[in-house]
């Protein structure tokens, strides 16, 4: 599964670079991410299972995927609306997180283990998400156009 995900995110970048780069709309990109990045960086140097490297990396890289969707929603919002393929990415996105819960819940009924970073991390996610599914729900299953409330 490793090997999968690694060559899908490489594919992914591969796409976004090379073949769809003519899509993208830099005036409309201006979320700064060092508002992302230094503090789940700061937060991961305080937040870890123990001050190691690896843990420190898995401390960041799980704060920070709490909240990497901030960037496309703030597109989103600041477009006013989103294409039916983004839709339907970002929900993709998010459907992933209640597998995460199902795991979480799986785990401390098998195993007795809780990993709190990882659970308090994606309760983030999950309410960033909220607002997103509920507007996926409401009108791009009854194949309207995403649009964000004026």
């Amino acid at each position: 599964m490793k090997i999968v995900f690694l060559v899908a995110s490489y594919g992914t970048i591969y796409l976004m670079f090379f073949k769809f780069r003519a899509t993208y709309d830099s005036s409309h990109d201006t979320f700064r991410v060092e508002f992302l990045i230094l503090p789940a960086l700061a937060l991961s140097l305080v937040v870890n299972h123990a001050f190691t490297v690896m843990e420190v990396l898995w401390s960041f890289s799980i704060l920070l995927e709490a909240v990497a969707i901030l960037p496309q929603l703030f597109m989103v919002s600041k477009t006013g609306e989103a294409e039916s393929i983004t839709s339907h990415y970002l929900f993709a996105l998010g459907s992933y997180r209640g597998l995460y819960i199902l795991n979480w819940v799986y785990r401390y009924y098998s195993e007795g283990f809780v990993d709190w970073i990882a659970v308090l991390a994606g309760v983030v996610q999950t309410i960033l998400y909220c607002d997103f599914f509920y507007l996926y729900i409401t009108k791009v299953l009854k194949g309207k156009k995403l649009q964000l409330p004026a």
